[in-house]
């Protein structure tokens, strides 16, 4: 059973269980979410919890081995109270109905740093290992440090800062040593430690080759992506917490997750001892050094072949209320802001266009409009407008784009986004495509809003008289641009109507080679 399977780590591990011969049961809060994973049709999928008792002891019902991959980063106050308890019931319930091993995924820790020194996040990270331990069931306590891999928010984090500041002044914590790993290497550890001894109950350090500063990172990295040298100017004065604000605002990493990622590289995290080797010993050319770890990240980006990332957990606090089907809802008012329009073509050539919205393409109006709203959102604690896409031409039930997060997609028919960014309520954005008797596609647009007291209603009438440029030329330019592609004959061309530039990585199709590559990047 893999918990956290619609997450970063858990989307990949999935696919490496079934393919080492394993079969998976995925435990999530919203099945919904897995339903256009490549491999959603070989597991099964149930609904539950890891903090309701019930629901994951019948999960476990059956099970071998379970893997906990979830936790609770960037949930703000009280999140180690609520990994303490998911963890308790986590290891009580397969005590209980006799599931064999546990393994779990922890963060490495400082050699001769007291916890209570440690950051809040590692802090918590250390407490749910020891938890799963001394439940009574064989575990397997994986510690690894930075994890290298396309869309993780380590290497998102690393990648940016690198790419966007030639010139940067940065905190102390660039000189601290850490040893990265790459996430084949981390799942090939995880797949592994499922067929360790019975009597094996421990924890593991998990590490690639090399130790290196984050220093070096930044500028191995440019040299790995053919930039020039970066000038890195570290001085005393940047704070965690002033570091995770700078973070947020230069990366599309908010300062709610790059903080706990910040705080761990405080103090120096390399491994103590690589004992794994003996249970799971690491194949000709593993575990991966750092230059191709990165550069194996980047190509997957580039091929738009990223599987998973950070953002594809939900994010803590966000609305996940379904959209009310009732236009009468009982919840109180509803407002939309409903927009038509004829399109000239046929309807998968309109639908390409609205699969394609956002991320690196625009949105197809007022791009200073949603800059702006995505700062806003940044500077309120919210995720903003920069997390982009997983895939710069398809979607799926629960990718993140941008501050919307997939809530319905019927291909060819029907996408509805559900809003991530901090509101005065509940919104969703809803764009369908029809095909009209008469030839061509009727394409529809709702905006619908649910205010939450007073507030939310003041912020529905401040903004409703900007609804006809945003709403409206959304509408109207999706249409422009799907027409314009009929007339070249070519595919959607990102950015939109009035998206501005699109960068050249973006011009042509994306291969039409999907097939995962083993042990993904």
């Amino acid at each position: 059973m893999v918990t956290g399977a619609s997450g970063y780590i858990g989307g990949r591990l999935v696919p490496e269980l079934l393919d080492a011969g394993y079969r998976v049961r995925c435990l999530v809060r919203t099945p919904q979410k897995l339903r256009d994973h490549p491999w959603a049709g070989r597991v099964e999928v149930v609904q539950g919890d890891v903090t309701d008792a019930g629901s994951v002891a019948a999960a476990m019902a059956g099970v071998d081995v379970a893997y906990y991959l979830v936790h609770a980063l960037g949930a703000g106050r009280g999140f180690e109270r609520t990994d303490r308890q998911a963890a308790q019931v986590f290891g009580d319930q397969a005590r209980g109905v006799g599931v064999g091993r546990l393994i779990y995924l922890g963060g490495l820790t400082p050699a001769g740093v007291p916890e209570r020194e440690l950051s809040p996040h590692l802090r918590s990270r250390a407490e749910v290992g020891r938890i799963l331990l001394g439940s009574g069931v064989p575990t397997a306590v994986l510690r690894a440090a930075v994890i290298i891999g396309s869309g993780s928010a380590s290497f998102e984090m690393l990648r940016y800062l690198t790419e966007r500041l030639p010139v940067m002044v940065t905190p102390r914590w660039v000189r601290t040593r850490i040893q990265p790993i790459a996430v084949r290497d981390v799942l090939r550890v995880l797949v592994g430690c499922a067929g360790l001894p019975s009597d094996v109950s421990r924890t593991f350090d998990i590490g690639g080759p090399e130790v290196l500063t984050y220093l070096d990172m930044m500028h191995r990295y440019a040299a790995v992506a053919g930039l020039p040298r970066r000038l890195i100017m570290p001085v005393p004065v940047l704070t965690p917490g002033l570091s995770s604000q700078w973070v947020g605002l230069v990366t599309p990493v908010p300062a709610s997750i790059a903080r706990p990622l910040t705080e761990s590289l405080r103090h120096e995290v390399v491994c103590r001892e690589r004992d794994i080797e003996r249970y799971v010993p690491s194949p000709p050319g593993h575990p991966v050094g750092f230059d191709r770890a990165v550069a194996l990240a980047l190509r997957r980006v580039r091929d738009a072949q990223v599987d998973t990332r950070w953002s594809s957990a939900s994010v803590p606090g966000a609305p996940s209320g379904p959209l009310p089907t009732d236009p009468e809802w009982a919840g109180g008012s509803l407002y939309t802001d409903v927009r038509e329009r004829h399109a000239d073509v046929a309807p998968d050539a309109l639908w390409d266009v609205v699969e394609s919205i956002g991320g690196e393409n625009g949105w197809y109006s007022f791009p200073l409009a949603w800059a702006v709203r995505g700062w806003l959102d940044r500077l309120v604690g919210g995720v903003g407008l920069r997390r982009g896409r997983r895939d710069a031409r398809r979607l799926r039930v629960g990718d993140s784009l941008d501050f919307w997060r997939v809530e319905e997609i019927e291909r060819g028919r029907l996408l509805r986004l559900r809003a991530e960014m901090r509101l005065p309520g509940l919104a969703w954005l809803e764009m369908r495509v029809d095909e009209e008797r008469a030839g061509g596609a009727r394409y529809r647009q709702r905006a619908l809003f649910h205010p939450h007291g007073l507030l939310g209603q003041l912020y529905w009438w401040s903004v409703s008289p900007f609804h006809a440029v945003v709403f409206g030329g959304m509408a109207r330019n999706i249409v422009r641009a799907a027409e314009r592609t009929r007339k070249r004959g070519t595919g959607p061309r990102p950015g939109g109507a009035t998206s501005g530039p699109t960068p050249a990585a973006h011009d042509s199709p994306v291969p039409a080679d999907r097939r995962r590559p083993p042990a993904g990047s």
